[in-house]
């Protein structure tokens, strides 16, 4: 028997607001809506992220560890550095070392170089939208 991966779920205060978040930063709609759950996936038959409230959530610090990282997500872009004001826009925040901020309830990501094996970003982030 196996498994396969359904949602990778972040707790956070506020599903709806992240979800915003991460639709925009992924380019993927909203799937599925409820007053406690959120989720961003592709399509609505796709495993994708989703958002579970949690009135007490503790942002992680960064890179102290005082409040341990739960999740940890690497975003594939074309050019880190010049998605940097993009994902600002959106609502993100920098946080130290190199490409790395937190997403508005405080979770951490990475933008990173799309590597070679990737296919490429279609179109890239849109870097206009600010």
């Amino acid at each position: 028997m196996t498994g396969r991966l359904h949602h990778v779920v972040l707790d956070c205060p506020d599903p709806a607001a992240l979800a915003e978040f991460y639709s925009g930063l992924l380019g993927q709609p909203i799937t599925f809506r409820s007053d406690d759950w959120v989720a961003v996936a592709a399509d609505d038959t796709s495993s994708g992220l989703a958002f579970q409230l949690a009135p007490d959530h503790r942002p992680p610090t960064w890179p102290g560890n005082e409040v341990p990282q739960q999740i940890h997500l690497d975003i594939m872009v074309e050019d880190p550095a010049a998605c940097g004001p993009w994902v600002l826009g959106l609502g993100a925040t920098r946080l130290d070392g190199e490409d790395v901020y937190a997403d508005p309830a405080g979770h951490p990501f990475c933008l990173i170089r799309r590597p070679a094996w990737a296919p490429p970003i279609p179109d890239g982030l849109p870097t206009d939208d600010l």
